[in-house]
């Protein structure tokens, strides 16, 4: 009746009657009715809570474990102290289960009543030093929910729970991953030293000896205790959960070495086989290190290619690696992911035409040679029915124009002459600051500026506001330049004063 959602609270003291049972089948199905209802009627469950504790010194472990996490679920703060006793017998119970309960308590205990910290901070400290691997990972999780600022907690603790983080199940090693890069920024910083290359002396004592020294280069050195911390990690990138996985290499990225953030790169690339919402988070993290280390992910090119069944965003993320690989590939994998780009901007999805339009501008910007290319699939899109990807593409256009004004002349011939048949209002202002960008420059014969205002002045009423804008600035502009021209002319040719006649 509970699974189907009806209403059961009429059951209330008819079921919690059971708790006593001996049938230990029927006291876990008591318990969670007792744990569901618990809060609705506190006095009658507050009942209950004498056969509960006895519970607690049964002789099957379970019993005791099960009890354990019963009394401290229910939320009612009159038994917070009982709470409090309970779990400090289960943290001097033999069972290693009934131990990991009484770690797990330890934040519900202090949600009833947070005057319980200071008893809570001792059995807490109990468990870190417990043991049992499994125990140890319930104690980092109620330690990172209770009082993840108390960094001194963990001092003495530290290097048992390295050793122990390779047996944990998951959840605790991803509770001990995250506790130990905030240990390890806090107590642990990275520290630099200077390394000289002293020359080899040579055979006979004749020779030139090795007192000479080379100037120093910076090394980065690691804490010993660091180093056990990151080496404990790389076996857990062999693990079957991802989290784990993408948790390591972001503890390598914060905290390792170059070395270290190279082991996890395979280990993050496979988790592009994985579906899609795991996919996400790897490439997230893939992009964080290819930023760092770009030239180690170009063996995994291929891995990047985009298929007709990935989403939006992770299509983009797929973009941003090949962008940030492309100045460190060789010529044939460049030539592969330009072809891509150029194959994915007659997708008919717009959301991926313009991605695919920003990423060859940013290729293009890298890599001189492929300017042209990149120019010539740009120039392609302006002429495109949406106006919003003519728009991006004329954006990439000019970025790459004005690297190389002096090279374009012709390309801003060409734009000139779509403006007729360019609606959008964005093109369009683009468009005309470019010609106004080259207003100034080449000879007055090859200057379109003149010509092109004089068109735009005719259809100025019904233009959009930003395009407007952009044909005042274009009018100063060719106004601005036609003044400078006549100075140089009168400076070259000067003219004589007139010759007033006399009174």
């Amino acid at each position: 009746m509970m699974y189907r959602s009806t209403p059961c609270l009429p059951y209330f003291s008819a079921v919690v009657k059971n708790v006593a049972n001996s049938n230990i089948e029927v006291k876990k199905l008591v318990y969670i009715y007792l744990l569901h209802y618990a809060e609705s009627e506190p006095d009658l469950a507050l009942l209950s809570i004498n056969t509960i504790q006895k519970s607690l010194t049964d002789q099957n472990p379970q019993v005791r474990a099960m009890a354990l996490r019963v009394m401290s679920g229910i939320r009612v703060p009159v038994i917070s102290q009982i709470v409090s006793l309970a779990i400090k017998r289960g943290c001097a119970d033999m069972s290693p289960h009934v131990r990991k309960a009484a770690a797990l308590a330890i934040p519900k205990c202090y949600r009833l009543d947070p005057t319980t910290m200071p008893q809570l901070l001792d059995y807490l400290q109990i468990l870190l030093g417990d043991k049992q691997y499994f125990v140890a990972g319930s104690a980092v999780t109620a330690y990172l929910e209770l009082c993840p600022d108390r960094v001194e907690l963990i001092h003495k603790h530290y290097r048992s729970l390295v050793r122990k983080l390779v047996d944990m199940d998951e959840w605790g090693q991803l509770a001990t991953l995250r506790l130990m890069s905030i240990y390890a920024r806090r107590c642990l910083p990275k520290r630099t030293k200077k390394v000289k290359k002293s020359k080899t002396k040579g055979f006979y004592e004749d020779e030139a000896s090795g007192d000479e020294s080379s100037a120093g280069e910076e090394v980065q050195v690691l804490d010993p205790d660091l180093d056990l911390f990151l080496k404990a990690c790389k076996s857990l990138l062999q693990s079957r959960n991802s989290a784990v996985i993408v948790s390591v290499a972001r503890c390598f990225l914060d905290l390792g070495t170059p070395e270290y953030i190279d082991t996890a790169i395979g280990p993050l690339v496979a988790l592009l086989r994985s579906p899609q919402d795991i996919q996400q988070v790897a490439l997230y993290n893939i992009v964080d290190i290819c930023l760092a280390r770009p030239k180690q992910f170009i063996r995994y090119a291929n891995h990047f290619l985009v298929h007709a069944t990935d989403p939006f965003d992770i299509a983009c993320l797929k973009f941003e690696v090949w962008t940030l690989i492309y100045p460190h590939c060789e010529s044939h994998i460049r030539d592969m992911i330009l072809s891509e780009f150029e194959h994915f901007t007659r997708s008919p999805d717009p959301e991926i035409v313009r991605e695919s339009v920003r990423a060859i501008g940013r290729c293009a910007q890298n890599d001189r040679k492929a300017s042209a290319r990149g120019l010539r699939l740009l120039l392609n899109q302006v002429s495109s029915q949406d106006g919003r990807l003519a728009a991006e593409s004329l954006t990439v256009i000019r970025h790459l124009i004005q690297r190389d004004p002096q090279a374009h002349n012709k390309t801003v011939i060409r734009l000139a002459k779509n403006l007729d048949t360019t609606p959008h209002p964005d093109a369009r202002a683009t468009i005309i600051w470019l010609v106004g960008e080259f207003a100034g420059m080449g000879n007055s014969e090859n200057n379109i500026a003149p010509d092109v205002l004089r068109i735009l002045t005719k259809s100025f009423a019904s233009e959009s506001e930003a395009a407007k804008l952009q044909i005042v600035l274009l009018a100063a502009r060719v106004y601005l330049h036609y003044l400078n021209r006549l100075r140089e002319q009168n400076r070259d040719h000067p003219q004589p004063p007139p010759n007033y006649p006399a009174d």
